[in-house]
């Protein structure tokens, strides 16, 4: 089984135990608006280009609204949980993509969930999970710093570093690659990490991300 499917599992555990009305990570979006953003994505992505074209702002993107009507009742909240249990049905080229395309995005909107709130600790996750998002993270965190106006480094603790950004000076983020996924992909202040560097590199960092 696929870890997206492992962290699926988890996910859908946490969304029956949430408060479908909670504050995520994500700007505008409670519980219920990103368990309609991830049935959306895996079952219609096409439907999302229109919030795009539209330049809907966070909490009002019409693709999403059906289904975050629907988890307006206790009841139907929990068939939108167990239908993202169920994984897409028919043509899904997101479902198709495997752990290439979902495991980062499952994970981290996981931890936007648990972390909504700001209560939630980290999680211990298998090795297996632990080594496929480390395999998948400098390319998303090539990504997620492609602006940043000094370089960046990230470090595992006691592990191999990675450049994701060139440049010099640069700044060397160090946690665990939980934490460096959490903020390569724009969660910085929830994301446990550590950034080390020259005064003023660190500096210019913290103000381009809002650390």
């Amino acid at each position: 089984m696929a870890w997206m499917e492992t962290e699926r599992e988890a996910m859908v555990r946490t969304l029956h135990a949430a408060d479908p009305h909670a504050p995520t990570l994500c700007d505008g979006w409670n519980v219920s608006r990103l368990l309609a953003h991830l049935i959306v994505r895996e079952e219609r992505p096409w439907a999302m280009a229109g919030d795009v074209v539209r330049r809907d702002k966070p909490g009002q993107e019409h693709s999403l609204d059906p289904l975050v009507a629907q988890a307006a009742t206790e009841t139907g909240y929990r068939q939108l949980v167990d239908r993202f249990a169920a994984g897409s049905r028919g043509f899904s080229p997101m479902r198709w993509g495997g752990d290439t395309a979902n495991l980062l995005e499952f994970f981290v909107h996981h931890e936007d969930i648990r972390r909504g709130t700001g209560h939630a600790e980290p999680r211990e996750l298998p090795e297996g999970e632990l080594r496929e998002l480390r395999r998948r993270l400098p390319l998303m965190a090539r990504l997620g710093y492609r602006r940043s106006p000094v370089g960046v480094v990230l470090q595992v603790p006691g592990g191999e570093q990675v450049t994701v950004r060139k440049g010099e000076p640069a700044v060397t983020i160090t946690g665990p690659v939980t934490e460096l996924a959490l903020h390569a992909m724009g969660r910085r202040t929830a994301a446990q990490v550590r950034i080390s560097g020259a005064p003023g590199c660190v500096a210019r960092f913290e103000d381009y991300a809002g650390a």
